[in-house]
């Protein structure tokens, strides 16, 4: 068999696994840009069974390469075991936690020490202007800078359409993208998080912002920047037109909880650095200051920096939730105590954490930053390894290679450089 159709038939039996995936689980297929008759094909087939796919998970493994390059190989494997864990635990499985995250998105998960965290709220402390607060006081003053800070709802939409206009315009200087692509914007209510892109292929983007939770001055720009440019939007766009019409289709599926997601949530988590600069706040000002919004570019840059130690405050919730049996109450109080959430909050957080399909996702967010972060500033460029990300078929294992062959090098530190929107 020549080795462009033993390509094309991995590739196919690839996309039709991860296809079937939504017949278990909707949403399960976060974006499928592909041959519209294979999805048909897929939906009109009987409803597959967990253990079914679990083996044609392993059996598609045991063929790589099939006649692929090593690079797309690699990037198969990695999906195919990700399919594999996910079908087991359909199929009813007792697969420990850190074993599910591992085989998820290739990453290793352990409890932080909370010394971390204590230092944080030091911090914090100092950049909100009461040094030495601590429990109430240092709650009552988060929260009353979060209330300054809250975007007239009125206001929401003139913002994200400002903030979207302007970054679109320095991304596509930076990283060119086809002209013909554009991002629709929804308000949306009652989903478990703060906002979502779907991507419809063509070049085109809805991202929904959810109306549910308060947006902040502080973190909009992020939230633009990570759904739309230069983060998901951008990226499944120039991975589209590059890989895809290359001939990569295995790029024209994107699955949850799969190493995409993780490297996909780091790219978006930097978008906003990437493209402005970590010193983004003077930049943001000018724009609210456009629409009668008076934003403390000063303040925020050093809550932000402060902030930054409670990165993965959340993947530790996950972690007393899911491995250490902890309840739910308890791990609301915790996520209260460190994030400074009221309990609105920390119940919505808590709903992610425990979905069904996102209970695991949270890690994306704090090891995708962490990992990418660590391969970024082992750059000369990082504009240009930013670049690659967007471009390249890269999963973590292949970051964590090129990390070794840097050799030792001094690092920022990725917690450092962390917002989190509390």
């Amino acid at each position: 068999m020549p080795a462009d159709t033993a390509d094309l038939d991995i590739v196919t039996d690839y996309l039709r696994l991860g296809l079937a995936f939504d017949r278990l689980e909707e949403g399960f297929v976060d974006a499928y840009t592909g041959d519209p008759a294979l999805r048909a094909e897929v939906e009109n087939a009987p409803a597959p069974e967990p253990a079914q796919l679990a083996a044609r998970a392993r059996a598609l493994l045991a063929e790589l390469p099939g006649g692929l390059p090593a690079d797309r190989a690699e990037f198969l494997g990695a999906h195919l075991r990700a399919l594999e864990c996910s079908a087991r635990r359909f199929a009813g499985e007792e697969i420990s936690f850190v074993d599910e995250v591992r085989a998820y998105f290739d990453v290793d998960i352990a409890l932080a020490d909370t010394d971390r965290y204590e230092s944080a709220h030091v911090a914090l402390a100092e950049a909100l202007g009461v040094p030495g607060a601590t429990g109430d006081d240092l709650r009552d003053a988060y929260v009353a800078l979060r209330r300054a800070d809250e975007i007239p709802p009125a206001k929401v939409d003139e913002c994200v359409r400002a903030f979207s206009g302007a970054l679109r315009e320095r991304v596509r200087a930076r990283y060119p993208l086809p002209d013909n692509e554009i991002v629709e914007f929804e308000v949306v209510t009652d989903k478990p998080w703060s906002g979502f892109n779907y991507y419809l292929g063509g070049y085109r983007s809805r991202v929904a912002i959810n109306a549910d939770l308060t947006q902040y001055m502080s973190s909009l720009p992020s939230l633009i920047a990570h759904e739309a440019y230069p983060g998901h939007h951008t990226e499944h766009c120039r991975k589209e037109q590059l890989l895809v019409g290359a001939g990569q289709h295995e790029q024209s599926i994107f699955l949850v909880n799969t190493p995409q997601c993780l490297m996909a949530e780091g790219l978006a988590d930097h978008a906003l650095d990437a493209i402005m600069g970590p010193d983004w706040h003077a930049w943001a000002a000018e724009i609210y200051a456009d629409i009668g919004l008076r934003f403390d570019a000063d303040r925020a840059a050093r809550v932000g920096r402060a902030a930054a130690g409670l990165l993965t405050v959340r993947q530790d919730a996950a972690l007393l939730l899911h491995d250490r049996d902890v309840e739910a109450d308890t791990v609301a109080q915790f996520l209260q105590t460190w994030l400074l959430a009221p309990p609105e909050r920390a119940r919505q957080m808590l709903r992610f954490l425990t979905s069904p399909l996102w209970r695991a996702y949270i890690s994306t967010y704090v090891e995708g930053y962490r990992l990418l972060d660590r391969w970024l500033d082992a750059s000369d460029d990082r504009a240009a390894a930013f670049g690659r990300l967007l471009d390249e078929p890269l999963i973590p294992a292949s970051l964590r290679r090129e990390l070794a062959a840097t050799g030792p090098k001094a690092e920022t530190g990725a917690d450092q450089r962390a917002q989190v929107a509390g």
